[in-house]
Order: C-alpha cells, then structure tokens, then sequence
C-alpha cells in the first residue's frame, strides 16, 4: 500500500515555471510569503527551493492538503510547517505578520465569492506597507473575449457548484480596492491564465 500523502496536480507542474518567472521579476531578494490555498504543496516546494532567501509559509483549509504539502515541503528547509487556514475567518491565526508577499493560484473560481473579500481583507491587514498580493488563474476581462477552453471550465465548474465559477477581473479589483489594494499589474499567462499584481493604494 502506498503511504505517501502527496497529492499531484498537473496543472501546479505545467504553470510552476511561467509563474516563477515572474515572481523573480516582482519580488525582492528575501522576505516572507505567506501561500494561500496552497494545496497539493507543489507550488510551495519548487518556489522556495528557487527563492533560498524567502521563508515560504504555506496554508490550506483542507487537512489532505495539510498532509500533501507537508510530504512535497519535508526537505525544503525555508518552508515553514503548513498551517490550517479558512481565508473567511478573521484573523488568521498563526500567519506572520507582517508579510512581504501572498501568493494565491487558482482559488477565487472553486469557492463562494465571499472568499475574495475574505482574502482582500487579510492581505490587507497582513502586507507589510510594501508589500505585493499575487494571484494567478483565470478571469473574464470586460470588453475582452473569453477562450473558448475558459468559457467551457466557467460552465463545467457551475454545473458542479452554482457557487464556482470564473470571476470577472472588475469585480476582484472592486474587491481589492474596498479593502484598501489596487491593481498594480496584469500579467498574461500561458493557457489563458492572468497574474494579477495587488499593492497597498496610496496613502
């Protein structure tokens, strides 16, 4: 019987290298990223080992994926051991604070829209004043066609839950700036996938 906890997800191993590139390109040489949904815990073991000089906390609400991260993170010595999150609790209990970045891929479109309010709110009282909230995944963009391939998962998704669904990038940023973030830069990505860069708005 296979005992290894790790889960695989070949999505996280297709995008790990256009998103890495990025967050080369926005982060600082050190700091400390808190993850968000960070699932099977690939993301979190490849980033960290290519970031030495950041300490990676990984979080997620489901206890396999506690599991699946803390199996794919064992070796990785800047890795902080995962901690349990619901993002629609507050506060976060035993997240750093403050943080220089948060990383979220891929959970705004299988989860109630509650929760990018949610995450809104706690990037905000967890940011250092500098600090960056990136997210990846898909978005419906106003004014913008939609592949074909996200029009498809959009509705594969409602079918599985009226609550999913892909979110329109409008309604995120309005998301962002009621808690007191804007929109710093929109990056497109390999598979019709959007970066979306968060800073503090302006004093």
């Amino acid at each position: 019987m296979d005992d290894d906890p790790r889960q695989h997800s070949g999505a996280a191993e297709r995008n790990q290298g256009p998103i890495l590139a990025e967050l080369h390109r926005l982060l600082p040489a050190r700091g400390v990223m808190l993850e968000i949904a960070s699932g099977t815990g690939q993301h979190a073991a490849h980033f960290a080992r290519a970031l030495p000089r950041w300490r990676w906390q990984p979080t997620d609400a489901e206890p396999r994926a506690l599991a699946s991260i803390g199996a794919w993170c064992r070796e990785v010595a800047n890795v902080m051991p995962p901690l349990a999150l619901d993002v629609c609790t507050a506060p976060w209990v035993g997240v750093p604070t403050p943080v220089d970045a948060i990383f979220c891929a891929n959970l705004l479109h299988i989860a109630p829209w509650a929760v990018c309010a949610a995450l809104m709110r706690g990037a905000a009282r967890h940011l250092a004043p500098q600090g960056l909230l990136v997210l990846y995944g898909p978005y419906v963009v106003d004014g913008e066609p939609t592949a074909a391939s996200n029009l498809a998962f959009d509705a594969d998704l409602r079918a599985r839950d009226p609550a999913w669904g892909l979110r329109r990038l409008s309604d995120v940023v309005r998301a962002a700036h009621a808690a007191g973030l804007r929109l710093r830069e929109r990056v497109s990505m390999p598979a019709n996938n959007l970066l979306l860069v968060f800073e503090r708005e302006p004093a």
